[in-house]
């Protein structure tokens, strides 16, 4: 039993991520590094957040500090990696241009600056829902299952959907940050992290108070995941798409159905 828990819980965090890592990265280098790079940055920001709640001593045991801290300096590394990014162009081009054949380096990835961001933020994403579930995995395969000892029975799976959601939601708001600071557009700044903020605030519901002696899983998931939706139409939007492309995409659909019935 605890095994099909682990695997199950372990698909449903990390099952859609690998789709999108097999179609639309591992087969190209460029964004590969790009990936690893992104998690690097992100493993800074958790570096320099586990200084601060080491050093504060008095605040230690109080989760919010660590919480608010962890998010602005994720953000802050986030800005740092875009002007990396942006920095590199010239010699990401460089390389393009005298070794693309071999590596097969598509132009588009570095023109297309959409697609650098939506690496980048795949990289934060996956980087973050790792150390988000690792231990609960590890600690999911057994002896013995949760609930026993009058814990919650949905921990397990309240995490995994937590980890997917953070998932996506960091490809979301890598791509809005990068086009908000490409055209300027700060008050998407703004929103991406008063987003991440709000998200990463609700999980606070997940833990057990003294006012609050059960875990409130639903309050946390239900507004995280309309917030991941909401997120996702504004990348969607402000990476070029339109309706008239949706309108596009399921007239195809159609179409290629309709070929293969005949």
């Amino acid at each position: 039993m605890t095994m099909m828990e682990f695997f199950g819980c372990t698909f449903i965090a990390f099952g859609p991520p690998f789709g999108l890592f097999v179609f639309t990265i591992m087969h190209d280098p460029l964004r590969i590094i790009v990936l690893i790079a992104s998690g690097f940055f992100w493993l800074l920001s958790l570096l320099l957040s586990s200084i601060l709640w080491f050093a504060v001593v008095p605040l230690r045991e109080e989760l919010a500090f660590g919480l608010v801290f962890s998010v602005i300096f994720q953000e802050i590394f986030r800005f740092f990696f875009y002007k990396l990014l942006r920095k590199a162009d010239e010699g990401l081009q460089k390389v393009n241009q005298t070794e693309g054949p071999e590596l097969h380096v598509a132009p588009r990835d570095i023109t297309n600056k959409n697609i650098m961001a939506y690496v980048s933020g795949f990289g934060y994403g996956i980087i973050c829902g790792a150390f988000s579930i690792i231990n609960v995995l590890a600690d999911m395969v057994g002896p013995g299952t949760i609930g026993i000892h009058g814990d919650s029975k949905y921990f397990f799976v309240a995490t995994a959907f937590l980890t997917l959601c953070f998932i996506f939601l960091h490809i979301f708001w890598g791509v809005i940050f990068f086009h908000a600071l490409d055209k300027k557009k700060y008050l998407l700044v703004a929103l991406v992290v008063a987003t991440h903020m709000l998200v990463s605030c609700l999980t606070l519901l997940n833990q057990r108070t003294v006012n609050r002696p059960e875990p409130r899983y639903l309050a946390s998931i239900l507004p995280a995941y309309f917030v991941m939706l909401a997120m996702g139409v504004v990348a969607f939007f402000t990476a070029g798409g339109s309706v008239e492309n949706i309108k596009s995409a399921i007239s195809c659909c159609k179409s290629s159905a309709k070929y293969e019935i005949e």
